[in-house]
């Protein structure tokens, strides 16, 4: 017999919201920990900011 399933006022399914989440990668917390452990190094994967847009972007608000 499956259970009733448990939904918050707005009508969400707190399951699926939850499977979904164990499946969306890794967590803040985790990057948190990858960037401490490795001191920022070698995690350009994790990232999708172009280094060079952002030295040209203050290099413009510096003037």
């Amino acid at each position: 017999m499956n259970e009733p399933k448990k939904l918050t006022e707005a009508g969400t399914d707190i399951d699926e919201v939850k499977r979904q989440n164990a499946n969306s990668g890794l967590s803040y917390n985790e990057i948190m920990a990858i960037i401490a452990h490795t001191n920022g190094k070698g995690t350009a994967q994790y990232s999708d900011t172009d280094p060079e847009e952002v030295k040209r972007q203050i290099h413009r608000d510096n003037k």
